[in-house]
């Protein structure tokens, strides 16, 4: 097992791992918007969803893997009325349509409007 850290993603704001590589496959932890900072980005969740995804992009580069490879993505959501402007944006990085769960939960950390995880493959 190998954790896995990318200075271009937002450190874990808890007792976690951005992601742990097991064999040769990789499971992130869940992204939320947040930048090197710390600090939320944007306002709506277009803006929030492709924090996420960039955060999700380094994390990915940093295990040797991408998009591509993904195999299963969780997504949560604070608010169902988001759900068609969350997979705008997350059709255009998840492309290989990978199986995915999406649910709505009371709240999420820092009150955001999106989290995401993934499980991919590292080739």
């Amino acid at each position: 097992m190998k954790k896995i850290h990318s200075d271009k993603a937002p450190k874990a704001i808890g007792p976690y791992s951005q992601a742990v590589l097991v064999n040769n496959m990789l499971y992130t932890s869940g992204q939320i918007p947040l930048n090197l900072d710390g600090d939320i980005v944007g306002n709506n969740i277009g803006e929030q969803t492709e924090q996420v995804m960039q955060n999700l992009k380094a994390v990915l580069e940093e295990a040797g893997t991408n998009f591509e490879n993904a195999i299963k993505t969780t997504c949560f959501l604070s608010d169902m009325n988001n759900f068609a402007g969350f997979n705008e944006v997350y059709s255009k990085y998840f492309t290989s349509n990978p199986a995915r769960s999406c649910v709505v939960v009371k709240e999420l950390p820092k009150q955001v409007l999106v989290e995401v995880e993934v499980i991919a493959l590292v080739k």
